[in-house]
């Protein structure tokens, strides 16, 4: 019988762990730990790190991990990377469920960077207001710049924000556009920073900054190993299917 690992934490990974469980799959979804409160879901949780590659390939062996599907964030670049060298050290199937990236459209004034660095970079050299929708992983890159900051977080910071001049604001999404547009507006947001995250539930400030007319600086996604990749949690069921599985001996 197959056994998965499941690596989440977005919205994709969540509906896949709604199809493995009415299939009376046997799946373990694994949180990050980085939210204080993570979403249930509908499979048996494991919160927290491997351990680098060489963990994560003892928990596929130890647990008879048969699959390995990665739908973690496209930002959470070291887990994938992780993921795509345990796989191979053994032998375990990988997948990617991965969202597409945003693409502008008519009426965007996006600039694309490579890195938070570069974002960085890219703002103005007079004092802005700048909605600095990134998660707090990567506030030091900016710090030192003379701008207002408006953050959105999922959980409160846990102590100091490496920038002085920053509200922020707790929520989880998804966001709708008069939400964020109204929010812009009250605190004045000349610029706008996000990461190039893709999916419908945080897409909602691109459309926001679009009717406002305000420049965007988007964060492109890293790099990372070609691998099996699809789009739909659907998709990913019917690879599982149509997948051999690992043989562990067992």
């Amino acid at each position: 019988m197959p056994r998965i690992l499941l690596l989440g934490g977005t919205s994709e990974a969540s509906a896949l762990a709604r199809l493995l469980a009415a299939q009376g799959v046997e799946a373990v979804y694994s949180y990050a730990g980085r939210t204080a409160a993570p979403i249930a879901q509908p499979l048996p949780v494991r919160i927290g790190g491997f351990g680098g590659v060489g963990g994560l390939a003892d928990y596929l062996r130890t647990h008879a991990i048969t699959h390995l599907i990665d739908a973690t964030h496209p930002f959470a670049a070291t887990i994938s990377r992780n993921a795509i060298a345990a796989a191979h050290a053994t032998g375990t199937p990988l997948l990617s469920l991965e969202r597409p990236a945003w693409r502008a459209g008519s009426g965007d004034d996006w600039f694309h960077a490579a890195d938070f660095e570069s974002a960085a970079a890219a703002l103005p050299v007079d004092p802005a207001h700048v909605f600095l929708a990134i998660g707090r992983q990567n506030l030091s890159a900016f710090a030192g710049l003379p701008h207002r900051w408006l953050l959105r977080l999922v959980d409160p910071p846990d102590g100091p924000l490496p920038l002085p001049r920053a509200h922020a604001v707790i929520a989880r999404g998804p966001f709708d556009v008069e939400t964020d547009r109204a929010l812009m507006q009250a605190h004045g947001i000349t610029h706008l920073v996000a990461k190039n995250a893709g999916g419908a539930g945080a897409e909602a400030k691109l459309t926001a900054a679009r009717a406002l007319h305000l420049p965007v600086i988007l964060i492109d996604r890293p790099e990372l190993p070609s691998r099996p990749t699809v789009t739909e949690p659907g998709d990913a069921l019917a690879w599982l299917h149509h997948t051999p599985s690992a043989r562990r001996g067992v």
